[in-house]
C-alpha cells in the first residue's frame, strides 16, 4: 500500500469525505509520499513518516502539549484497533513487525523515564522498575494478541525516538541509534499507510479537528 494507491482511493471518495478528514488525508499523504523517497536515509524517512502520522491523528486541544498529544494518539489507537477488527493492522503487528516491535519495547533508550533519570529529574530514581513493568505489560499484551495495548506501548517508544531526532538529541546517521531508527522507520512504513487506509474506509467516524485548519482557503 503506497501513497499513490491511497491518493487514488482518496480521489475516488473525495465527494463523500468530510472536510476535516479530506484535509487530514491530503496533508498526511503528502508527507507519506515524501517519506517513501528516503529509502537510503532512515533518519529522514522516520521523521517524514512521523509527520504523516501526526497529520492523521493530532487534534487541536487546549492543555499541556505532551499530555494532550499522547491522549490524542491513544484515542486514535483505540479507534484504529476497534475498526480494524484484526483485518489489516493486526497481521503485520503479529507477523513481519513482531521482532522490530519487540526490540523497541525492550530498548531502554526509547523509554522516557530512563532519560528523565539521567537528566536528574526528581521522581525517576526507580526507572528500572518502571521499565521492567512496562516490558512485562507489553509482553502480556503481545501474548494475548491485544493490538490496541501493543500499539499504545509501541508509539510511546516511537514518540521518544521522534523527540530525539526532531529536538536535536541524536546525530544524523549516527552509529549509536541505528537499530531503533531502522526498526522505527520500518514499522512506520508499514503502519502509517494502513492507518490512512482505515480512515478512508471509515470517513463517518469522528477523527477530531486537525491542527491548524485551513483559514480563508489558503491551502489547496
Amino acid at each position: 500500500m503506497t501513497s499513490k494507491s491511497l491518493n487514488q482511493k482518496r480521489e475516488e471518495l473525495q465527494d463523500g469525505l468530510p472536510g476535516d478528514i479530506g484535509l487530514r488525508l491530503r496533508r498526511s499523504l503528502s508527507w507519506l509520499e515524501r517519506a517513501e523517497m528516503e529509502a537510503d536515509d532512515l533518519d529522514a524517512a522516520f521523521v517524514f513518516y512521523w509527520v504523516a502520522f501526526n497529520a492523521a491523528y493530532a487534534e487541536d486541544h487546549a492543555g499541556a502539549y505532551e499530555d494532550s498529544e499522547r491522549n490524542a494518539r491513544n484515542n486514535f489507537m483505540g479507534r484504529v484497533a476497534a475498526l480494524d477488527r484484526g483485518m489489516g493492522i493486526s497481521p503485520p503487528v503479529w507477523g513481519r513487525l513482531v521482532n522490530p516491535i519487540r526490540r523497541l519495547l525492550n530498548n531502554r533508550y526509547v523509554f522516557q523515564p530512563f532519560w528523565h533519570y539521567h537528566n536528574q529529574v526528581p521522581g525517576y530514581e526507580n526507572w528500572e522498575e518502571s521499565f521492567e513493568a512496562s516490558k512485562e505489560a507489553a509482553e502480556q499484551a503481545m501474548r494475548a494478541g491485544d493490538t490496541h495495548v501493543v500499539l499504545i506501548r509501541l508509539f510511546d517508544r516511537l514518540a521518544v525516538l521522534r523527540n530525539q531526532l526532531l529536538h536535536g538529541g541524536a546525530t544524523w546517521n549516527g552509529s549509536v541509534n541505528r537499530r531503533q531508527v531502522s526498526d522505527g522507520a520500518m514499522i512506520m512504513a508499514f503502519l502509517v499507510p494502513l492507518f490512512l487506509n482505515l480512515i478512508l474506509d471509515h470517513p463517518e467516524e469522528t477523527w477530531g479537528a486537525p491542527y491548524y485548519p485551513v483559514v480563508d482557503d489558503q491551502e489547496h
